[in-house]
């Protein structure tokens, strides 16, 4: 693989590298708490966001449209996002049990469309 090919893996690694210091800065320097304007509209755009890759996902595989494997991908990701900050944030007790219980659900939605994604071809999924 030429220079000319590596440069965009050669910059996520960087990338990565670069993020490790930055990670402990905020581990030492964010406040335990704090509170938070637009909090709805921030929980309601994950879900918005999520719902949009699920109906993007199914126009496009049940199309036959390749493309479908990249709206899952991106799917998957808002999902997993969506279950952790669930978590983190939930309260303790009633509240936590109901963000584990989402969490799981969020959970299936991203294993199904990292399936998706993962799949050969267009069209769905060869269980074979």
């Amino acid at each position: 693989m030429s220079l000319r090919k590596k440069w965009p893996w050669v910059l996520l690694g960087a990338a990565a590298v670069l993020l490790m210091p930055w990670t402990v800065v905020l581990a030492l320097t964010l406040p335990g708490s704090t509170e938070v304007d637009n909090w709805p509209l921030a929980w309601i755009g994950l879900d918005v966001l999520m719902a949009a890759g699920c109906a993007a996902t199914a126009l496009l595989g049940l199309r036959g449209d390749a493309r479908a494997r990249l709206t899952a991908s991106a799917t998957a990701s808002v999902a997993v996002l969506d279950a952790w900050f669930d978590i983190t944030t939930a309260g303790t007790g009633a509240p936590l049990a109901e963000a584990l219980l989402c969490a799981v659900a969020e959970g299936a939605l991203a294993g199904a469309c990292v399936r998706l994604a993962l799949s050969k071809g267009r069209g769905p999924v060869d269980t074979r």
